[in-house]
């Protein structure tokens, strides 16, 4: 069974723009041009440029027609499996360190994301409100928007407590944590990646098509009870995740 006529222009579409025939920055012809060219009615060459645009490959504008992306230098984040510190408190990325909240937090209660809920440890179809904590952080100097950082809190730990206000003081959220006596903190962490809603993709300028790396980190304390989950989202065009890979004794050279 072929695929739709769309489908098969996009596909063409797709490969003359990874071989260069369309470069970065350049412009694909007219809808009514590709209409012709590829002998299809003009909806189904706009069904065909929208799905490019779907991919990240396009972008489409009035002025300039449907313009071929440029696709930004990729930064990696390293994950060296520990955790730092400096005068500001914790933090988990060293290439990240610079990176500030480009205003102050939004602190709310509301029910948690079933997945978050789901880690949290909160029972099947409670909805009770969790506290959290939303950020956006990025580099100073340019005011640019690079990652989403969102925690979430167990009611009964953060009520009444200054994890609820906006200003948490030096340390953050985890030294107040350790303050209230869950010390020693300890973090795992998980990387995935989805689309982004709507309200991601205007805060993090994000393009058609562009997903959501994810890392998402569970705060444990000494009982091995979980305090905090940490949602933190960014461009997967943009980031990536690296880390260092050792010899386990299995793979040790004699």
């Amino acid at each position: 069974m072929s695929s739709p006529a769309y489908q098969q222009m996009a596909a063409e579409l797709r490969a003359a723009i990874e071989d260069g025939t369309y470069p970065a920055g350049g412009t694909l012809p007219k809808i009514v041009d590709l209409a012709q060219q590829y002998g299809v009615a003009k909806q189904t060459a706009r069904e065909a440029v929208a799905e490019l645009e779907a991919e990240g490959l396009v972008d489409v504008t009035r002025r300039r027609g449907t313009v071929v992306r440029t696709p930004p230098t990729r930064r990696r984040l390293t994950r060296g499996r520990q955790v730092y510190r400096d005068d500001r408190g914790y933090y988990f990325d060293a290439s990240a360190q610079g990176w500030v909240a480009l205003q102050p937090p939004t602190v709310t209660w509301a029910p948690a994301p079933r997945d978050i809920a789901t880690l949290l440890v909160l029972p099947d179809g409670d909805e009770h409100d969790v506290l959290v904590r939303d950020r956006i952080m990025g580099d100073p100097a340019t005011r640019t928007p690079l990652q989403l950082a969102t925690s979430y809190l167990p009611a009964p730990l953060a009520r009444g407590t200054r994890l609820a206000e906006t200003d948490t003081g030096p340390g953050g959220i985890y030294d107040l944590l350790e303050e209230m006596g869950h010390t020693p903190l300890s973090w795992t962490e998980a990387v995935s990646a989805r689309m982004p809603t709507p309200t991601e993709s205007d805060r993090l300028h994000l393009h058609k098509g562009v997903p959501l790396l994810r890392i998402t980190r569970t705060t444990t304390g000494p009982d091995g009870a979980v305090l905090e989950i940490n949602d933190t989202r960014m461009s997967a065009e943009a980031f990536d995740v690296g880390y260092a890979l050792t010899r386990h004794a299995t793979a040790a050279r004699s």
